[in-house]
């Protein structure tokens, strides 16, 4: 996904016509779209922005009647229903702010420079030091936050201080060491590949964080793949297949002594626009969808290419998280995973939790605001 690079308006008094350039490109704007963006207080609440009128009842051949500028982006618009107000025409900016005030998503490999990835623990507590935070999460999907107190507390108060705890069947957080007989094979120590947590959960949780408390065993590496990398080597690789795990579902089960959890969703995730934000992808929990014999063999053979690409050492970053160290994750875009460990070498303990994706990118936002009015 691109940021718009140039936004400028102008104002066509004669014509009675406002216009946006963006990135070179004329475009009217719509009356009707700029009739729903008024800005008057006896239209729109001030303190919650939100509208005191009902939208969706304006006829849908509305005109605009007459326009007169009244600053560099101030101007007067007057419309077929007898409406007439005043306008803010940089208000209007977020509207092609693709990104919605994040910064631009940074795809790596494993050969970055993992400076990139660290911030401490004591400076998530000051407003700078959480926008910087925010903002490494927001453009490569993942953190290491150093110095964080060795227990089950300060956990629950890292996810706090980016959003909201997501309460699973797991429970507000869980712990993560070898149990024998477990209902899930994160709590063994046999390896497990680079994956996407409750692919079968929805919506998925879109933050993972995990902690570590302990890891006396020496072995039980953690690794952690950016998709985004992947899925464009993909594309490029296997174009008809890639398109297949864009569009064709796949079916995903959890089930244990308290829940039976399924979910139906492509591979290759997407957002409401069409980009591309991830995937949900875990060997051990999906189906393969019924297909003909010539389309399954295309299916198979992207998602078996895609699982490949993701161990790859080119893409997939392996290291030991360290007491004291806490990975969080965009759950679908940076798959993580271990390489196996012996328990009884020492005790690996880390302790985890989930929140979602939309808070860090809305407290980003606000900070950002509250920094810039300082």
């Amino acid at each position: 996904m691109q940021q718009i690079q140039t936004l400028n308006y102008r104002i066509d008094e004669q014509h009675a016509r406002v216009l946006a350039f963006i990135d070179g490109q004329e475009i009217a704007l719509p009356a009707l779209w700029l009739r729903e963006r008024c800005q008057d207080s006896e239209n729109v609440d001030e303190t919650t922005r939100h509208r005191l009128f009902d939208p969706h009842q304006l006829e849908a051949d509305l005109a605009l009647t007459h326009v007169e500028k009244k600053g560099e982006m101030q101007a007067s618009l007057t419309f077929s229903d007898g409406y007439s107000g005043d306008y803010d025409l940089s208000r209007f900016n977020a509207d092609f702010d693709y990104l919605d005030g994040a910064p631009v998503p940074r795809p790596w490999k494993s050969d970055i420079d993992k400076a990139v990835f660290h911030v401490d623990y004591h400076a998530l507590h000051t407003d700078k030091g959480l926008i910087k935070g925010i903002e490494k999460f927001l453009t490569y999907g993942v953190i290491i936050v150093d110095n964080v107190p060795q227990n089950l507390d300060a956990t629950i108060e890292v996810a706090e201080i980016f959003g909201h705890v997501r309460e699973t069947n797991f429970g507000k957080s869980f712990e993560v060491y070898s149990r024998p007989n477990s209902s899930d094979l994160a709590y063994r120590s046999v390896p497990l590949g680079p994956h996407t947590d409750n692919p079968y959960r929805d919506p998925m949780p879109g933050i993972q964080l995990l902690h570590c408390l302990q890891n006396q065993a020496g072995e039980g590496l953690s690794t952690l793949v950016d998709s985004l990398s992947v899925l464009k080597q993909l594309k490029h690789e296997l174009p008809d297949g890639y398109k297949m795990l864009c569009e064709i579902p796949v079916r995903f089960r959890h089930f244990d002594s308290d829940v039976d959890l399924v979910e139906r969703r492509t591979i290759i995730e997407s957002d409401a626009s069409g980009n591309v934000t991830g995937i949900a992808y875990s060997p051990r929990l999906d189906h393969l969808p019924l297909l003909n014999d010539d389309d399954l063999i295309t299916f198979h053979t992207a998602r078996k290419r895609l699982g490949q690409l993701l161990s790859s050492p080119e893409f997939e970053w392996k290291f030991c998280l360290q007491p004291g160290q806490l990975q969080m994750f965009h759950n679908t875009r940076v798959l993580h995973g271990r390489t196996g460990f012996d328990p009884n070498k020492g005790l690996r303990h880390l302790h985890g939790a989930y929140i979602d994706y939309d808070a860090p990118k809305g407290r980003y936002k606000l900070l950002k605001q509250k920094m810039r009015a300082q």
